[in-house]
């Protein structure tokens, strides 16, 4: 009965709800309408009026039209949020008391709505520092930061609700934590639906990551299906919605493919962001460095690698190695001390700077520059002493020539004066030729070469790769002080298990960031190295600005699943959530007529249990060109063989190195006689949400 009267009052409220939020679209959209017919018509006027002076027009639109465009970007980005919360205005409702007074109760939302008549907010953003009340683990005793510091509070009640469509579902009074029925009922969902839905079932450790002070370098470990993603890119949003101001368009997100880029990008907007630079650390160098010769990319590298190329996994190991940074640092260390062979600068016979006085500059002066920025600050000064005695010697040479008009006697003035004035044009164009020869002579040893050309030397090769974008990038930084082209205050690093302490290096020096949002699994490394995985060590690079999480808890995959991946794990961590489901399918074959009859039946089993995204998993490209042809006369199925193919759901085959970091609600593994590594098959396993199969080729 309790439970009926509290379904009513619930339904009741959410009808409220619905009125006001519809009343709030309606004012929206008649304010947008007023400024979109404002800036019309004052466009118009201020073109009429300053139609002859387009400087005055230009000044115009830069200043007063530029304030009625923002309210209008404002009043849209605020009519998009309401659209978004007609369908769930909101999940859950928290009641809390502040200072022993009345209990107060708040719904939180996607978005937070407070109509303008009252400013009391009806639906309060789960990203307000308020609302971090209703992640908190138990009733009781909490506390929230507010901008003017923590603030005590008694949690005595807390509520998800289920709103589908506009619609009241279902009603859950939770003391422990998110409600285990709304967390299968969203685990359960396809993969589509997922990475949308986290907001209503974030757990009190995710939601203490994303809340983590703003200028810290949050570091996650956490095993496959912990919610890393969804995290990051959670915390992206709450740090944009509390920081606007410092944090606006600069943030940048490196992903491990585009593939991956492509599948979070419905993400964000969803958050109510969008305008974030997300790209691989393959595009983020290439554009960095103005790169315009082939490079070998990382799918290219990784396939190499991956079927057993000796020399590439060599190569690999190599570059991703401390030995290879103190390589590079040699490199620089030898520059430093002997790449200039300085001379003397002469001007006329006269020294008008020693070599002694150029290596003070170069060793003390300026020893604190990267030695490229040096030499220009030094070819500065020396071009500007240059022209100082280029002007001394011209000044004394017309005063010369002034002395000499004075002695000539009137009558021979004319003559005399052609004659002085040739003089003094052959002495300036002396002048001039001991400038050049000067300035010829300087640059014989200042002029230095490009930062590629001494990589490809340092490393002896011609032909560059992507495990050789980093080390390019390292001496730019330390040859030229290189930094990023564009300001960044966050930095998000997804699959960071696979980034080398150069990288992270890199990162930091070129964008400065002292906030970034680093996630990744250290058992998903594609290529095991013998160094440590650099991710769970950062405080070498970053000091206490890090702070580390780790999660082992797995919410994506069944427990079958979950237990069968683990088999490949060198250590125990995963603790996987109690979902049950089917077991794990394995399927021996010989041939490969065989092996493509399994896979049809495999996917006609898992399509009529109703799953959408399917994808058949190949340890490398080789097997996926000898599969895909002969399934694709068979079947409608997408073929993943290059990074910049979009994905929108349905059926698709694709190599281990381009699944990192997606999920499908279904997977086929097809294992060759020659095994996969055991961290290689951990990651194909753990793509898989409900059902898993794995078809061993004999």
């Amino acid at each position: 009965m309790e439970q009926n009267i509290d379904f009513l009052f619930e339904r009741e409220h959410l009808g409220e709800t619905l009125n006001v939020l519809n009343r709030e679209i309606i004012n929206y959209i008649d304010k947008r309408k007023y400024i979109t017919d404002y800036i019309i018509d004052y466009r118009k006027k201020v073109i009429e009026e300053y139609r002859d002076d387009e400087d005055k027009v230009q000044e115009y639109f830069d200043h007063e039209a530029y304030v009625k465009e923002e309210a209008f970007r404002t009043i849209d980005r605020k009519l998009k949020e309401f659209t978004k919360l007609k369908e769930s205005p909101y999940f859950g409702k928290i009641s809390f008391i502040e200072d022993g007074s009345v209990p107060e109760e708040m719904y939180i939302g996607r978005f937070g709505l407070t109509p303008e008549e009252t400013y009391e907010p009806v639906i309060v953003d789960w990203r307000a520092p308020v609302a971090s009340l209703f992640y908190k683990g138990t009733l009781g005793s909490a506390s929230y930061q507010s901008p003017g510091g923590e603030v005590e509070t008694n949690i005595v009640g807390r509520r998800q609700i289920i709103i589908k469509k506009g619609e009241l579902k279902g009603v859950f009074d939770s003391a422990l934590d998110v409600k285990d029925e709304i967390l299968q009922m969203v685990l359960t969902n396809n993969s589509s639906d997922k990475l949308k839905d986290i907001v209503m079932t974030i757990q009190e450790e995710q939601d203490e990551i994303i809340r983590a002070p703003k200028d810290k370098v949050v570091v996650v470990n956490g095993v496959a299906g912990s919610g890393k993603t969804t995290i990051a890119l959670h915390r992206v949003s709450y740090l944009l919605y509390n920081y606007r101001k410092q944090f606006g368009d600069k943030v940048l997100i490196l992903g491990p493919n585009d593939i991956f880029m492509d599948y979070i990008s419905g993400v964000l907007p969803s958050l109510g962001e969008d305008g974030i630079d997300n790209m691989t650390f393959e595009v983020f160098a290439i554009n960095e460095i103005g790169l315009t010769e082939e490079v070998q990319g990382f799918s290219y590298y990784m396939e190499e690698a991956m079927s057993g190329n000796e020399m590439n996994l060599r190569d690999y190991k190599e570059k991703s190695s401390e030995e290879f940074v103190n390589k590079l640092d040699e490199v620089v260390k030898e520059m430093n001390a002997n790449y200039f062979n300085i001379e003397d600068i002469v001007f006329f016979n006269e020294t008008i700077m020693t070599k002694e006085e150029i290596k003070d500059l170069f060793q003390n002066y300026y020893s604190n520059m990267p030695l490229f920025r040096r030499s220009e600050k030094i070819k500065r000064i020396i071009i500007s002493k240059i022209k100082d005695k280029r002007d001394e010697k011209v000044y004394l040479l017309n005063k010369e020539m002034e002395e000499k008009l004075k002695e000539v006697k009137e009558e021979d003035l004319i003559f005399e004066k052609n004659n002085i004035d040739f003089q003094r044009r052959l002495r300036i164009r002396e002048i001039i030729r001991e400038v050049i020869n000067a300035r010829t002579a300087l640059n014989s040893w200042i002029t230095r070469e490009d930062t590629i050309d001494i990589y490809k030397r340092a490393v002896n090769t011609n032909n560059l790769t992507y495990m050789d974008l980093a080390g390019i990038l390292y001496l730019m930084i330390k040859l030229e002080g290189k930094k990023s082209s564009k300001e960044y205050k966050h930095v998000v690093i997804d699959e960071a298990q696979d980034y080398s302490f150069m990288q992270y290096r890199i990162i930091k020096e070129m964008t400065g960031c002292s906030s970034m949002t680093i996630v990744g699994d250290s058992n998903q490394r594609l290529i095991e190295t013998d160094e440590e995985v650099a991710m769970v060590n950062l405080q070498s690079i970053f000091g206490d600005k890090v702070i580390n999480y780790s999660l082992n808890k797995s919410y994506r995959s069944t427990q079958e699943i979950m237990e069968y991946a683990s088999k490949f794990l060198h250590e125990e961590r995963i603790v996987p959530l109690v979902r049950n489901g089917e077991k794990v399918l394995e399927e021996e074959v010989t041939t490969i007529e065989d092996q493509v009859e399994t896979i049809l039946s495999i996917m006609e089993d898992y399509e009529e249990e109703g799953l959408e995204s399917i994808a058949v998993i190949t340890k490398n490209k080789e097997t996926l060109k000898e599969i895909s042809h002969k399934l694709k006369e068979k079947t409608k199925i997408l073929t993943f063989d290059r990074s910049d193919i979009i994905y929108t759901g349905g059926k698709v085959i694709m190599p281990a190195y381009y699944a990192k970091g997606l999920e499908f609600d279904g997977v086929i593994i097809l294992e060759e006689e020659k095994p996969s590594p055991d961290l290689v098959k951990y990651i194909m396993c753990t793509r898989a949400l409900h059902r898993l199969s794995v078809i061993k080729k004999k």
